[in-house]
């Protein structure tokens, strides 16, 4: 009666973070302070809230699944200036679909691009490991098998593409890549994006490069997938999200986007229309304003710089503590994640995300999230101190 693939997904990791502290208290005397999960707390830069009162009355109607054209080209004209692209690169009805959150985006292009078999057997879609749930989702969902590639220290918190075997290149669909990569920071170089992009046109496979942390650095910007395509003339084969949750601290407009190969977006698009709702149409007016405007990003990145700066102070060189050159995450080495957990909610009444919930263990005993907490620094740079005093305190 149910679909046998959806048992193959655990609880999601916030579910299962709740299980673990329900028969915790937090430390009785001490506001709790919550870096499990990154939503930023910064607030929705204010000049959007005039726009959205213009254009209420539009609440009242059903929005385009495609967004307005407005939005489209605002997103087009914001990849064309940050990642120095050749005027007329993307075309903002081609190549950019604008979504409800990137969430939205990459759970469901699995259904658009993993095929019933690939070269007489499953299709594999392959992830970092640790990864972002989602694309375990998606992936399941759309009947493929999937393939864990170990993101570690060795590694350089990214997959080793020259690990990958041909064989399982010749079956594979989709492959999911983060830089900067959550949890851990790393972002992919311009070189690095080249070899993944030439393999997914010799195998003939979608390279999915989700950059929503792109726009919080340290120093220099990441490159991006579809600026390292550009200089090859072609966008086939790769799409990029973005999404102005992280990006403009606003994650509660579910705003993000889609670019890249056109005809993968053509046929997202139409999936979208059975499956999809529109974003309202003054949440569309405010996205527009925030692709437009980089004063609120550039102050953006200047708190997250004071943030890191913060745990750096207190932490120092423990638990493996290292500033990631891109997002806000810290991933902390500890002996066993989900017992931290418990100990630093019912002692410093600050909650974290252990790190096993966010990887896989292919063999059952070789996660590469153990041994490991993320703590998500989306609290003002005060708060992330205070709660990095108390994680050493208690540690």
């Amino acid at each position: 009666m149910l679909n046998d693939a959806v048992a193959e997904l655990s609880d999601y990791p916030f579910p299962r973070l709740a299980a673990l502290l329900k028969d915790v208290a937090p430390a009785p005397g001490l506001a709790p302070i919550d870096l499990s999960m990154g939503e930023p707390k910064e607030g929705l830069p204010a000049f959007t809230r005039p726009l959205i009162d213009a254009a209420f009355a539009e609440f009242g109607r059903y929005p385009p699944v495609a967004g307005p054209p407005e939005l489209r080209h605002a997103i087009a004209r914001w990849l064309t200036r940050r990642y120095r692209l050749a005027a007329g690169t993307i075309d903002p009805d081609r190549h950019v679909a604008p979504l409800a959150g990137t969430r939205e985006g990459l759970f469901m292009l699995p259904l658009a691009v993993v095929p019933r078999a690939r070269n007489g057997a499953k299709p594999l879609v392959l992830m970092p490991n640790p990864f972002y749930q989602v694309y375990k989702g998606g992936a399941v969902t759309a009947g493929a098998e999937l393939v864990y590639l170990p993101a570690t220290a060795a590694t350089g918190f990214l997959p080793d593409l020259a690990a990958i075997p041909p064989a399982v290149l010749a079956r594979t669909a989709l492959f999911y890549l983060c830089s900067p990569s959550n949890p851990q920071g790393a972002v992919a170089d311009a070189a690095y994006l080249r070899a993944a992009i030439a393999l997914a046109r010799t195998y003939d496979f979608t390279l999915a490069v989700d950059e929503c942390y792109a726009e919080i650095y340290d120093e220099a910007p990441p490159p991006g997938g579809l600026e390292v395509a550009a200089a090859t003339g072609s966008l086939g084969n790769i799409v990029v999200f973005h999404s102005l949750s992280k990006r403009s601290s606003a994650p509660g407009l579910r705003s993000g986007f889609i670019a890249g190969d056109p005809e993968v977006l053509r046929v997202l698009k139409n999936l979208r229309n059975y499956s999809a709702a529109g974003t309202p149409i003054p949440i569309c007016a405010a996205a527009t304003a925030l692709w437009s405007e980089e004063t609120h990003v550039e102050a953006n990145r200047d708190r997250y710089r004071a943030k890191f700066a913060a745990a750096a102070r207190v932490i120092g060189n423990r638990f493996g503590f290292r500033r990631p050159a891109g997002g806000f995450f810290l991933w902390l080495e500890v002996d066993d994640g989900e017992s931290v957990a418990r100990t630093l909610w019912g002692k410093a009444a600050v909650k974290v995300l252990p790190g096993t919930y966010l990887g896989h263990a292919p063999t059952g005993d070789d996660n590469p999230g153990d041994g490991y907490i993320r703590l998500a620094l989306v609290h003002d740079a005060d708060t992330v101190g205070e709660a990095m005093r108390r994680i050493a305190a208690t540690l």
